[in-house]
């Protein structure tokens, strides 16, 4: 099978495609990716030179470029991971996230349909979204696979589009898709506009760790080497047509996160504890900030006996490691012009 991995070089992306390509060696994995700002090809350098492993550069916009990779490789599968994904850039420039996450979802769709026309036995369209696109929760609930979409970020509407997109080509064409819905994922090689990745660089550095509104805002997190497992039980297992909710069972208040966060990094860089929570800075909340996220998890539990594998506690302690045993991968994804971001966003 040859299978294209879209964002291969991303977080998510680039933790996939590691795991298909060790997994699988009687597929061919193809990593396209545009190499923008949060894609890094050094997350993929134990990789990279296996006989199953092909990197292409490009961008899912360039409708011509994709369209002749797809003549060219015909793509038993799409994973497809390629997006916009933070909420505080849609704010500022909603734009390229319709560009990106719309018209670029639906010129894979038209270019997979192209190349099969109709005869899809065997083909699949693996479409990764977020729980964004369901809303805000309040104190109590969970999102299922039937929840109603409701964003409230340029971010989380130009997700919701594209799933709508995918279940569409589904239904007007035959396609045989799959879409899941993750909550936030954490882990190795995370880009550090996010907040865990973020702060932990700012630990280091002795920053402050802005933190929005109250601290309140709650989240499920999810360790991102579960979510590529999952990705592949999906992938392989799941039903046609079907959508899979992929959380961790495991909320967190923002502050409490940041909390347990500094207390493990005191103890790992030999700190008095208590001394990164003085770090804490509350800052101007952002528009339209979702007040409580949860995935209900129960479908792919049940249907493909998915569950999560490490605790929040272990799977934070992991990420940390990695970041302090990479502290040359973090200073190089920091400079330039994340730097002005950075400045612009929080300062």
């Amino acid at each position: 099978m040859n299978i294209l991995v879209t964002g291969g070089a991303g977080f998510i992306g680039s933790h996939v495609v590691r795991r298909l390509v060790n997994t699988y060696p009687n597929y061919h994995i193809f990593n396209l990716d545009a190499l923008t700002y949060a894609g890094n090809l050094e997350n993929l350098t134990d990789v990279e030179s296996a006989s199953n492993y092909t990197f292409i550069k490009g961008d899912i916009t360039d409708v011509d470029f994709i369209d002749a990779l797809f003549v060219e490789h015909k793509f038993d599968g799409v994973i497809h991971l390629a997006a916009e994904s933070h909420v505080d850039r849609s704010i500022t420039d909603p734009m390229a996230f319709v560009k990106t996450n719309v018209m670029g979802t639906v010129h894979l769709l038209n270019a997979f349909k192209s190349v099969w026309q109709d005869n899809y036995k065997g083909k699949r369209f693996y479409h990764v979204s977020t729980d964004e696109v369901y809303g805000s929760l309040g104190k109590t609930g969970l999102f299922t696979e039937t929840t109603s979409y409701d964003p409230n970020s340029p971010y989380s509407a130009s997700k919701a589009s594209s799933d709508h997109f995918v279940r569409a080509y589904g239904e007007t064409y035959g396609m045989p898709y799959v879409i899941s819905n993750c909550s936030n994922n954490y882990g190795p090689n995370h880009f550090p506009e996010k907040l865990i990745p973020l702060f932990i660089n700012n630990i280091i550095q002795n920053k402050p760790l802005p933190v929005y509104g109250d601290g309140n805002y709650t989240r499920d997190w999810l360790f991102v080497e579960d979510h590529a497992r999952a990705i592949d039980l999906v992938f392989h297992d799941g039903n046609n047509g079907e959508t899979y909710n992929i959380g961790g069972f495991n909320e967190w208040t923002n502050l409490n996160l940041v909390k347990l966060l500094c207390q493990q990094m005191d103890e790992k860089l030999g700190r008095p504890t208590g001394e990164s929570e003085k770090l804490i800075t509350y800052v101007k909340d952002r528009p339209g900030h979702d007040l409580r996220y949860a995935i209900d998890s129960t479908k792919i539990n049940k249907e493909l006996g998915w569950k999560p594998s490490v605790t929040f506690e272990e799977g934070l302690a992991k990420t940390i490691d990695w970041y302090l045993e990479n502290e040359e991968w973090l200073s190089s994804v920091t400079s330039g012009a994340y730097q002005a971001y950075y400045k612009k966003q929080y300062q």
